[in-house]
């Protein structure tokens, strides 16, 4: 009899436990930093490669049509928010020298380091295994951290396929004005 209570109650946690996100249906951050740097990486695989590479510490390799690029990553594991910081700055260094969609040696150039454009570059992950922080990576590149990322969520909402997707807010229905309070009656006074 208390092997078998025991068990319904234990079956009566598992169902009352919440699923896992991914479980759910909700995008992991892995899948958030695909769609996220698509557009930087090329591709899609390239995307994937870059986020798990640098969250796990591969070797990540980069391809085009025309060219080919492979590195590992200097700083060892990282978390998925320290993948966005690192992917980011990179992309706004890659947008300062004036390349919108690098080439798969240019993104490694930005990340690693190496020559860019006839300058040589200490790149973001370099500079993040050295031991600065993000703000620190970001003033050296000669911007900040956080217009960086403001510029990042506003470039996202700008995009046509976000604004299809949110519903347009009904209008709030006016309020009724309240009515006038009546006026309290003069107490009598009490007699001298």
């Amino acid at each position: 009899m208390l092997q078998t209570l025991s068990g319904a109650l234990f079956g009566a946690l598992l169902i009352a436990l919440p699923l896992p996100a991914a479980a759910q249906g909700s995008p992991v951050p892995a899948d958030k930093l695909v769609e996220r740097y698509t557009p930087l990486a090329g591709s899609t695989s390239n995307a994937e490669a870059l986020v798990s590479g640098l969250r796990n510490d591969t070797a990540i390799k980069l391809t085009s049509r025309t060219s080919s690029a492979s590195f590992t990553p200097p700083t060892g594991k990282m978390g998925y928010g320290n993948v966005d910081h690192a992917l980011a700055l990179a992309e706004a260094s890659l947008k300062e020298q004036g390349i919108a969609k690098p080439t798969p040696e240019q993104l490694k150039t930005a990340l690693v380091g190496g020559t860019l454009n006839g300058s040589k570059v200490e790149g973001v992950l370099a500079m993040r295994a050295s031991g600065q922080g993000w703000g620190q990576i970001a003033q050296s590149l000669g911007m900040k951290l956080g217009d960086v990322k403001r510029a990042d969520v506003a470039q996202r909402s700008e995009r046509p396929e976000h604004h299809a997707a949110r519903p347009e807010r009904p209008e709030k229905p006016e309020r009724p004005e309240k009515p006038e309070r009546p006026e309290k009656p003069e107490r009598p006074q009490k007699g001298r």
